[in-house]
């Protein structure tokens, strides 16, 4: 069926309204009550639903105003109609993540996934196990670009851009930590510059840098490391510094997990470097879905 925008220029959604309330008085001055209008307005409505619906509506028996055959009819058909209108109009979508079925994509680094999905998917599982997580690889320079696209639904990332449509929710601060393997070096720890320069690093760049701030930050003291292996792929680094008399340093949820699991010894990063911000990140679009939004709330709750 198509809609003809000619059928709709008499239809004034108060008459609608001024319709059903009369249904259920049955008095114009009730109805005029319950409208908060005058009697002279109502009547005048109603003058103007019989012309459109070329039928009286209502005929007057003793005190009452009762409907026809046709107010009837309309009645049946209308008031579905209205009551869906009022709902999508006014009635903010419910999220019960109990009985949700849904995908959410979220973009973030290897070591963002490493180091909160273990927790996340689990508690996800328990508290909405029809909310489906669909996780895709992304990096702090393409994040922005990415959700105004349409490609992630959100991001956690270190980016800090901004722009207008960004909205930005800071989950954690997080310093770094520098790692190594016992079986391969034995610094003293905590490590300090000069001994900090004085290894092999493993270096992880998204855009094939040899070099990032912390060698602007030890050229500053007088120092210089030596970067012998670069990767874009933190889940290389525990494997690597198994074989490699090299440090790594690493974001510091990545730490306490690898220890355990890799054996590894860490040390703080041993120069002036101010803790980094994760955050969640999402285009305003998304501000009234409330799927998102319940998702946001459920990440932050659990972070922090």
């Amino acid at each position: 069926m198509t809609i003809k925008e000619n059928d709709f220029r008499k239809i004034d959604l108060n008459l609608l309204i001024a319709f059903a309330v009369l249904f259920r008085e049955q008095s114009v001055s009730l109805a005029a009550d319950k409208l908060h209008l005058g009697q002279p307005a109502v009547s005048g409505s109603l003058a103007r639903l019989r012309d459109m619906f070329d039928d009286p509506l209502f005929i007057r028996s003793g005190h009452r105003m009762q409907p026809t055959a046709r107010a009837t009819e309309l009645h049946a058909e209308l008031m579905p109609l209205l009551e869906q209108l009022q709902s999508a109009l006014f009635q903010q979508a419910e999220f019960n993540p109990a009985n949700a079925k849904t995908t959410v994509t979220l973009g973030m680094t290897d070591w963002v996934e490493m180091w909160l999905m273990p927790l996340l998917v689990p508690a996800l599982r328990a508290e909405a196990p029809g909310v489906r997580l669909n996780v895709v690889a992304s990096d702090p320079f393409t994040d922005a670009q990415r959700l105004e696209g349409g490609d992630l639904d959100m991001a956690i990332s270190v980016a800090n851009q901004s722009a207008r449509w960004m909205e930005r929710e800071i989950l954690t601060p997080m310093e770094f930590v520098t790692l190594w393997h016992p079986s391969q070096l034995q610094p003293a720890a905590p490590l300090t510059p000069a001994a900090y320069a004085a290894q092999q690093h493993v270096l992880v760049s998204y855009r094939e840098a040899t070099n990032s701030r912390i060698d602007t930050l030890l050229a500053k003291i007088g120092h210089q490391r030596e970067v012998c292996y670069t990767t874009p792929h933190f889940a290389a680094l525990p494997g690597l510094l198994m074989q490699m008399p090299a440090l790594a340093t690493v974001p510091q949820g990545l730490s306490e997990n690898w220890q355990k699991t890799w054996g590894l010894q860490s040390s703080p990063l041993p120069l002036e470097v101010a803790p980094f911000e994760v955050a969640l990140l999402w285009h305003q679009r998304h501000n009234s879905d409330a799927a998102l939004m319940w998702m946001r709330g459920f990440i932050k709750r659990l972070v922090q």
